[in-house]
């Protein structure tokens, strides 16, 4: 059991780092053309279109990645509590 809650807490690190990733990487374009960056994109875009539908930009800023953390985290500690 405490082996499943690591594991599954472990993905929740590197899904949120990766969003991490992604957000900094939007705001250095010549990084969009390389091969980490776009498996990133490839894996968080679906998860973060969700929230864009839902959020529309204020103006230049798009605060929809703020959500998806807020998101991920709860969803993390309902899975968790769930197990345990």
């Amino acid at each position: 059991m405490f082996f499943l809650v690591y594991v599954l807490h472990i993905c929740f690190l590197v899904y949120t780092l990766m969003l991490f990733a992604r957000i900094l990487g939007s705001w250095i374009p010549e990084l969009k053309k390389h091969k980490l960056m776009q498996f990133i994109t490839y894996y968080t875009e679906p998860y973060l279109s969700i929230f864009r539908r839902i959020i529309p930009p204020l103006g230049r800023i798009d605060i929809s990645p703020i959500v998806a953390f807020f998101a991920l985290r709860f969803f993390e500690s309902i899975i968790m509590r769930i197990i345990i």
